[in-house]
């Protein structure tokens, strides 16, 4: 037949590969199934840490802007205030909102913190409202009830951690932001 590698290949019967020889020379299949099994799994670990890794690049974080304050009075000490948030989801896939823990200011003194107890779907390139609630004392709010009921222009900032899941993976996140109502 001429020349190396243009032989035509044999297959070996059950328990051989295909073999350049014309000896029909019986290539162990265990050990080469053990092998290319291993590959396969190191290939796809690989892959999926890369895949992983990269969640990074492809999801954008997305961003709470506080809209309005809400006023509830449980007692002559303490009220809840009830924020509304603006997130914003610029990414073109749906997010879910699986953790919210935050810490607002009003007027850089800290009036309370909160955390929002259920998932929250925010589809893709929107804005979604959310209502968190914040547990206050009279005492820690000082002059900002009445700027919050007049409606004056109140600076604020509200910081926290975020947790969020997509169809590519989970991502936690600080945020802060600033601002005026």
């Amino acid at each position: 037949m001429g020349k190396m590698g243009t032989e035509p290949l044999f297959f070996c019967g059950k328990i051989g590969a295909l073999s350049p020889d014309k000896e029909r020379r019986i290539l162990p299949m265990k050990k080469w199934n053990k092998a290319s099994a291993l590959y396969r799994m190191i290939f796809l670990f690989t892959l999926s840490l890369f895949l992983v890794s990269c969640l990074s690049w492809i999801l954008e974080k997305p961003s709470f802007t506080l809209r309005e304050i809400t006023l509830n009075p449980r007692s002559f000490t303490e009220m809840q205030l009830l924020l509304g948030l603006d997130v914003q989801n610029p990414n073109r896939f749906d997010l879910t909102l699986r953790s919210f823990e935050y810490t607002i200011y009003l007027s850089n003194e800290e009036i309370g913190s909160g955390r929002l107890e259920k998932e929250l779907l925010i589809p893709s390139s929107s804005i979604t409202r959310v209502k968190a609630p914040v547990a206050a004392k009279f005492k820690d709010l000082g002059g900002s009830v009445m700027s919050i009921i007049t409606g004056k222009g109140l600076p604020y900032k509200i910081e926290g951690k975020a947790a969020v899941k997509t169809a590519f993976g989970s991502l936690k996140f600080s945020f802060s932001n600033e601002g005026r109502l």
